[in-house]
């Protein structure tokens, strides 16, 4: 993909984490935080002490991101979200922001799976770092300063990729018309309702009698499970209903319709 791609798809992917950590430092200051992207073709020149972390995120896609936040910004944030001793260090302040910006990548992750597919995304604290020929995207914020993020190669083309390819496997994947559906809907299933189960010898199996009690896999509370043609399709608590069981659904792991795909 052109460059022009890869900055758009950056510009994207920085968009999610700005939302995300934002809201995380709203919810661990107790204050509004907003971050921007910012229009601008290179980040102005801070001369205060930059803390970097590192975004690795592994899974559909894999590269690493670079978070550079400035020390002033990050001891006040740290002074909201905890009184810090004062004996603090910037390594203190540091670790202390690390936990809300994991907190961050996994609300990032999840925003960014439906369009590339399931991630992890690792924070961790780094330092020595140089940054040249990386593409760079700044976040303003309400300070002076700004968050820059820096994006490694490898990011920037699974990133411009990405999209294109989980596009690509999806029409790949055999069409699901709801209407073919209509012309089975009176045709009768067998669908079981397992309590638990358990493994046996055939010794035990032979000796079996009235009265023979045989303790299953699961526990009492735990749901038990509604079975189509062996595949698992609901779970739920078992009632009764006019005398008979019945089951209560409480969850369904996936729509039914997709068992009939093949």
């Amino acid at each position: 993909m052109d460059t022009q791609g890869k900055k758009n798809a950056a510009r994207v992917f920085a968009a999610a984490f700005a939302e995300s950590f934002s809201t995380s430092l709203n919810e661990a200051t107790g204050t509004p935080w907003p971050l921007e992207l910012v229009d601008s073709p290179k980040p102005p020149t801070i001369k205060e002490t930059p803390i970097h972390f590192r975004l690795t995120v592994a899974g559909a896609i894999h590269g690493e991101c670079f978070v550079e936040i400035y020390e002033p910004q990050v001891a006040a944030l740290v002074a909201k979200i905890a009184k810090p001793p004062a004996s603090a260090t910037q390594e203190d302040h540091g670790d202390t922001l690390a936990t809300v910006i994991s907190s961050a990548a996994v609300a990032l992750a999840a925003s960014l799976e439906s369009e590339y597919g399931v991630l992890t995304v690792k924070v961790d604290r780094v330092a020595g770092l140089a940054f040249g020929g990386m593409f760079v995207v700044p976040l303003a914020t309400p300070s002076d300063a700004p968050v820059l993020l820096y994006f490694d190669g490898q990011l920037l083309d699974a990133l411009s990729s990405g999209k294109s390819g989980a596009s690509q496997s999806s029409a790949s994947k055999p069409g699901f018309d709801p209407h073919n559906l209509k012309l089975v809907m009176d045709v009768e299933l067998n669908v079981s309702l397992r309590f638990g189960q358990c493994q046996l010898p055939l010794r035990d199996v032979l000796e079996l009698g009235s009265g023979s009690v045989i303790e299953l896999d699961r526990m009492v509370d735990e749901p038990v499970e509604l079975f189509l043609d062996g595949k698992l399709i609901a779970r739920g608590e078992a009632v009764i209903v006019d005398g008979n069981y019945g089951l209560r659904v409480t969850e369904i792991p996936q729509p039914v319709a997709s068992h009939f795909l093949r």
